[in-house]
């Protein structure tokens, strides 16, 4: 189902009265499979979902939990990649809103759940495993495996993942004050905390502030670009202690790389979450996690490789064109065009291609090259291509991301990172503890995948990439048992 840019094809029928209950479980409690039923008014309701995605319009539905039903929750596809490579009728993520009309309305504590299609991950577990695994070190959103069903019919399984909220705040800092930042994956990646002067505006353009909009913590986030940017090494540990937190710090870059998270900030300068306590402090939170644990080129399944477009049981493929050539529309949704760029594209639009040239700034050309060689070098960028070998100390020239290129050419700072990065290999990646959750995962799932008739990859992908034996190696589709061997391996040896 899903593969070969087939669309996926209607899952068993199911009924909140079939499925067990686990009331009594935790919203994330790794060892169950909750269902979660939505029941929308509309037949069509993934057209309706399709014409709203990228607005802010949520289409209401009742959900079913363990026996306990929400009316009126807003849902929206979410997603960039993950939306564009899947076709209508095969599994695509889902933000889910319980307080849309009862602000109080939440399920065991949560107002968001985000349920998340597992695009491009064999495994289905990278989120799963990466929270587990970060959370031993730092503040990290929680995630797990459901199953959602929809009008009554099996859509498979999702990875359910902790929305970076006020909840989230009260839970890990016991307080749900100070001010959190989105950094919005981009193929422009600046989202690294470069200091471009003093205007807020430029930063409004590459941070999407979730709480309010407040002049003052906007001033402290320039500030931490500044220090970052412009204090000598010598004086920077100096100049960071009071604004940030530098041992979350030192744990989020140490994870990123260990687990190679081809989201991750060493990569993308993009995809985490930024926040400023009440006191003062910047504290880094992993947020996109779904493309971990494997050696790189196009993820496991990835763009071009086997379950990617234009490998065996491709999706739909979109590889970003010149400027001038067609571009297909859901790439044009990434380039935020103009509602004057919109105008012009609707007025040649034939079909749902157009010749943008005429019509796109610099920066969206620019956009769409950068798009283009991460979809040819695979999603790397500069080291990408190292594998199980990717350096821990890798793009420490790279002023796009002064976290790691300003912060770790502070000896001490350096020592300390390379110290985390050696206690993951030693503890995190030890088969010996790994193993048994992903076998627990396996146990749980493996029943459940091959009636996924809406999966974005196959039963066998899943089953070799999560067996317990190490195979031989066959690059992009290593199993976690190889990388975990293998990175870790490699990290201990590395001096």
């Amino acid at each position: 189902g899903g593969r070969g840019g087939e669309p996926g094809k209607p899952g068993p029928h199911v009924e909140p009265g079939e499925v067990t209950n686990y009331s009594d479980k935790p919203l994330f409690d790794p060892t169950v499979l909750r269902t979660i039923f939505l029941q929308f008014e509309n037949a069509d309701w993934e057209q309706e979902l399709q014409d709203f995605h990228g607005t802010d319009v949520d289409v209401p539905c009742t959900i079913t939990v363990d026996g306990k039903t929400y009316p009126n929750v807003g849902v929206h596809f979410r997603g960039m990649s993950s939306y564009m490579m899947v076709p209508m009728g095969s599994k695509r993520s889902l933000n889910v809103s319980f307080d849309l009309a009862d602000k109080k309305q939440r399920l065991k504590g949560a107002k968001t759940l985000n349920l998340l299609n597992c695009h491009g991950d064999d495994t289905f577990l990278s989120t799963a495993l990466y929270s587990h695994v970060a959370r031993q070190y730092i503040p990290t959103p929680k995630a797990n495996m459901v199953k959602v069903v929809i009008n009554g019919e099996s859509w498979g399984i999702y990875s359910s993942v902790q929305q970076f909220d006020k909840a989230f705040l009260e839970e890990n800092y016991k307080t749900d004050k100070g001010t959190r930042w989105k950094v919005r994956g981009s193929p422009m990646a600046r989202g690294g905390l470069e200091y471009t002067g003093e205007n807020i505006e430029d930063y409004k353009r590459l941070f999407e502030m979730k709480s309010g909009d407040n002049e003052k913590a906007w001033n402290a986030l320039v500030n931490l670009c500044k220090v970052l940017n412009t204090t000598p090494a010598d004086k920077l540990e100096a100049a960071l202690t009071p604004i940030c937190d530098i041992d979350n710090l030192l744990w989020f870059l140490a994870l990123d790389i260990a687990l190679i998270n081809h989201d991750g900030y060493w990569t993308r300068s993009s995809d985490y979450s930024i926040y400023l306590d009440p006191k003062g402090k910047f504290h880094f939170i992993p947020h996109d996690m779904n493309e971990a644990f494997h050696a790189g080129g196009g993820g496991r399944g990835g763009p071009g490789g086997p379950g990617g477009p234009g490998g065996p049981g491709g999706r739909v493929a979109i590889a970003p064109p010149e400027p001038g050539e067609l571009i297909p529309a859901p790439v044009q949704e990434m380039l935020q065009l103009s509602s004057e760029q919109k105008k012009q594209i609707e007025a040649l639009q034939k079909d749902t291609n157009t010749k943008l040239a005429a019509i796109l700034n610099d920066e969206q050309k620019k956009q769409i090259k950068e798009m283009k060689n991460r979809m040819t070098t695979g999603r790397g960028g500069p080291g990408g291509g190292a594998g199980m070998k990717l350096d821990p100390l890798a793009g420490l020239n790279e002023d796009r991301k002064p976290l790691r290129s300003k912060v770790l050419q502070v000896p001490a700072l350096k020592a300390k990172y390379m110290a985390n990065v050696r206690t993951i290999a030693e503890k995190s990646l030890d088969w010996k503890t790994l193993g048994p959750l992903v076998q627990q995962y396996r146990a749980l799932l493996e029943k459940e995948i091959e009636q996924d008739t809406r999966k974005l990859t196959s039963l066998e992908g899943f089953q070799r990439s999560t067996a317990n034996e190490a195979s031989v190696s066959r690059g992009r589709e290593s199993s976690l048992r190889n990388f975990a061997d293998e990175r870790r391996a490699y990290l201990l040896s590395v001096k």
